[in-house]
């Protein structure tokens, strides 16, 4: 029975990975930060299939002793303060967890499980304000704190690989979303905030930018080309997008749409009112803006189809209607 050990293990991304890997038989070890109140929603119904232990990446003894415990045949650091505006707010523990961190997973497997395959979650937040698409050859320009760190533990893992011979490669994911996405993120925010309207519990949503444009696809899709990354026979680093680019503006309507709201922008193209109520549903404030926008993310995945022929099953459509669906279920 292989091992896979999975840092992050209770966000979205890792609780689809772990469902992955444990229907193909693995065994999954998951790190757990330890905390007054439980954070395992996302693993819940999996939780007596998993090994979890207790450890922070930002605990270099910690993670080296569970490394070695372990001795995983697999890898996945997918430990990180993701969110990027929260990252301008608190840059330090951006830095300690998104770069530090990954530093010491990658010095932890070096020491203590060499032979182990490590997969490193990058971002493509990474390519800031390099036009697209972005490949793996594009010029990156980050526009964040959360940027910046995930950029050092992306060239930390290829300098590991060079230096070392460590199977270690970076998968740079573009946007990807579910039903688990984090309520602060821009796209469950919408998702849920449309639930509560359709309930009468709320009576808009409120964005920043609408007109940012991104790549989405779904989660489910994208730890499924984490599995074909790591499992190539030589280390590399890989882009992982659908290739097809919408903004938030698009993302809102398709949202309103999947729940039978139908709504209509007004000439400034900064709120939208429901067509039928005449009741304004979405506005903007510049509270929700970055200080340092990045206005464009549209992935070139080429490489990793042609090496793996991956493609992403879930549609645009589908993928958000899912979270409307899954968000209205939820509202009492």
């Amino acid at each position: 029975m292989k091992r896979a050990l999975i840092t992050g293990i209770t966000g979205q991304d890792g609780s689809y990975l772990a469902e992955s890997l444990l229907s193909d038989g693995y065994e999954v070890h998951g790190v757990i930060r330890r905390s007054s109140s439980f954070n395992t929603g996302r693993i819940d119904h999996i939780f007596d299939k998993l090994k979890l232990v207790y450890g922070d990446v930002t605990d270099f003894a910690a993670i080296s002793s569970i490394v070695a415990e372990v001795e995983p045949d697999e890898m996945y650091n997918l430990a990180a303060q993701s969110h990027v505006k929260v990252s301008f707010e608190a840059p330090a523990y951006t830095a300690s967890v998104d770069a530090v961190g990954a530093l010491n997973v990658l010095e932890a497997v070096k020491q203590r499980s060499p032979k182990t395959r490590l997969y490193q979650a990058s971002t493509s937040e990474m390519y800031g304000s390099s036009p697209s698409p972005q490949s793996e050859s594009t010029p990156m320009h980050p526009n964040s704190p959360y940027a910046a760190a995930k950029l050092y533990a992306y060239h930390m893992t290829r300098s590991y690989r060079d230096a070392y011979g460590l199977h270690a490669s970076n998968g740079i994911l573009f946007n990807h979303e579910s039903p688990r996405r984090g309520p602060t993120f821009v796209t469950r925010k919408i998702t849920m905030a449309i639930a509560r309207i359709a309930a009468g519990k709320q009576d808009r949503v409120v964005l920043g930018n609408l007109d940012a444009r991104r790549d989405w696809g779904h989660a489910r899709d994208y730890v499924e080309a984490m599995r074909l990354v790591i499992g190539m026979d030589a280390p590399g680093d890989y882009v992982v997008a659908t290739g097809q680019q919408r903004s938030v503006r698009e993302f809102v309507d398709a949202a309103f749409h999947a729940a039978g709201i139908p709504i209509v922008w007004n000439s400034a193209r900064d709120t939208a009112r429901d067509a039928l109520t005449d009741e304004v549903r979405v506005s903007t404030d510049s509270r929700y803006l970055r200080p340092n926008e990045v206005d464009s993310l549209q992935g070139d995945s080429t490489r990793l189809r042609k090496a793996t022929g991956w493609e992403p099953k879930t549609s645009f459509e589908e993928l958000v209607r899912e979270m409307v669906n899954a968000d209205m279920g939820s509202v009492r």
